[in-house]
């Protein structure tokens, strides 16, 4: 079995359809997503936000 890891990059708000493209284009099978998050502080208190992903795809 090989494996292969991606980093994708990706801003939540926008970038759900290219992440969708990305997904459909792999040509093996997603064995795992895992996000990197950092967390933030706001106004409004404490949140998360994810800055890149990892995507673990088996060929």
């Amino acid at each position: 079995m090989r494996y292969e890891i991606h980093r994708f990059d990706i801003n939540m708000e926008k970038d759900q359809d290219k992440l969708k493209q990305f997904l459909n284009n792999l040509r093996g099978e997603i064995v795992a997503i895992i996000p990197n998050t950092k967390p933030t502080f706001q106004l409004m208190g404490a949140t998360a936000k994810t800055d890149f992903l990892y995507i673990i795809e088996k060929i």
